[in-house]
């Protein structure tokens, strides 16, 4: 007996106790408070009540307030003309299951049938459905994450007992106006029909809510639906990750100065407008043979390429998605191999060099421009590149993972481009090769456009540096 009630106690800490406690603490899969500035969420469950939800809505009316109304399927079952009242006068309305019972003691299934028919109820009445959930008492079980993906589930910052009439109008008009902020989700009830609720409580509830929106009318506030209150939030927070990437950028091209710095690195044209910067070291890698049949051996003299950063954050900032930002890049890069093969004929220290060298995720159509792939040996240096370029491309775009699998993979994991010296040497701009360089443009135009098209068929994010 004591192995079975202790059987129980994890069955129920883990399908129930645990998700709520996430859920409420950190706010997990669940919006519970805005980031605004001068805007409060009302929200109200139980309803609707054949009494005290048209008072409701026509004090909200008065002071052109809308809301967010969880609807309990069984009472909203008879009083339709109400929601679509809501729905006309600009609230928005969400799901509270069809009868007011917890999930914790409901399973999957029955908690998946109590919305559905909920949801039904609110379609016949208004003409669409909801995208939003309220869990009686705030409580989710650890499937709701899963099987309720199609609803955003919405619980509160605020909430004040008013579903007790010996709370009183004045103590209630007193902690509602504590809780006088912006963003703040409050949590208020219009019927007093439920388990452990006192039927009158909602006429308390109406007194303090009038002195509540006169206040905040005052103080120059909006009372939103939950649905506007998400959308600023988002926004909001769009505009803060923007403003914590540029001090992440501003810092990495700064380090970028101290690395040119330390390690002496040469710029290849003008600085104002690089696309490249190298510096000559030996070769540390396995040996590699190329297609044209010469060697690079460790030891050997390399020309290692560093693709210009401030450059590479412009073209992200710029570009719609990272297969933009690569192809972009791509093009800037061959444009800029013929002043780099320029450069490194004339440079005294590059004379003996067998090779350009770089680590990239800019591979597809690399091969056109003359460079050849390899893979980066497995070890420490691979795996730190890895997760360094990854954590870039996050910074500078806005990619997203959308592919799985070995081909989205093998898109986004680096290489190395070598490229021999005798190719090098042939984007030397002198007058016999113009013609040649044309073709060469041309045929990367029509790799990169083939790239474009591909990636937009697969989704596949094709990220690069």
């Amino acid at each position: 007996m004591e192995n079975l009630l202790l059987w129980g106690l994890y069955v129920a800490t883990f399908y129930a106790f645990l998700p709520g406690l996430i859920s409420r603490t950190f706010g997990f899969r669940v919006f519970k408070k805005g980031l605004v500035e001068k805007e409060i969420a009302l929200t109200f469950d139980d309803g609707p009540d054949a009494v005290y939800t048209a008072q409701l809505l026509d004090l909200l009316a008065r002071f052109n307030a809308k809301a967010t109304f969880f609807v309990v399927g069984s009472h909203a079952e008879g009083q339709e003309h109400l929601l679509r009242r809501m729905k006309d006068e600009g609230h928005n309305l969400g799901v509270h299951n069809y009868e007011h019972k917890t999930n914790w003691l409901m399973r999957p299934r029955t908690v998946k049938r109590q919305i559905d028919r909920t949801l039904d109820i609110i379609e016949r009445a208004t003409g669409s459905r909801t995208a939003y959930y309220r869990p009686p008492w705030g409580i989710v079980n650890v499937f709701d994450y899963a099987k309720l993906g199609h609803l955003h589930i919405i619980l509160w910052s605020a909430m004040f007992s008013d579903w007790r009439i010996r709370v009183g109008a004045e103590r209630l008009k007193k902690r509602m106006l504590k809780k006088l902020k912006p963003g703040e989700v409050l949590l208020l009830h219009d019927c007093g029909m439920t388990f452990g609720a006192d039927k009158d409580a909602p006429r308390n509830m109406l007194i303090a809510l009038e002195a509540y929106l006169e206040e905040g009318m005052k103080k120059g506030y909006r009372f939103v639906g939950i649905e506007e209150m998400m959308k600023l939030t988002e926004a909001a927070k769009s505009k803060h990750i923007s403003l914590a990437k540029k001090t992440l950028i501003s810092l990495w091209l700064t380090w970028e100065q101290v690395f040119h710095f330390l390690f002496r690195l040469k710029t290849v044209g003008q600085k104002a407008d690089a696309a490249f910067h190298y510096r000559v070291i030996a070769y540390s890698g396995e040996e590699i043979t190329f297609a044209e049949g010469s060697r690079l051996t460790k030891g050997d003299r390399v020309a290692e390429l560093h693709f210009d950063n401030k450059m590479l954050s412009s073209i992200a900032a710029a570009s719609k998605s990272p297969v933009a930002t690569g192809i972009r890049m791509l093009r800037e890069v061959e444009q800029a191999l013929p002043l780099l093969a320029n450069q490194l004929a004339a440079d005294s220290d590059a004379k003996d060099i067998k090779a350009v060298y770089g680590v990239t995720m800019i591979h597809r159509g690399a091969d056109r421009l003359g460079f050849e792939l390899f893979d980066l040996p497995e070890g420490l240096f691979a795996k730190s590149t890895r997760v360094y370029l990854r954590i870039l491309i996050k910074v500078l775009t806005n990619a997203k993972k959308t592919e799985k699998g070995k081909r989205s993979r093998d898109a986004i994991s680096p290489r190395m481009l070598l490229m021999p010296i005798t190719t090098i040497r042939r984007y030397a701009t002198t007058q016999m090769n113009i013609n040649k360089m044309q073709d060469i443009t041309d045929t990367v135009e029509r790799s990169l456009s083939a790239a474009a098209d591909e990636a937009a068929q697969l989704g596949t994010k094709t990220t690069a540096i």
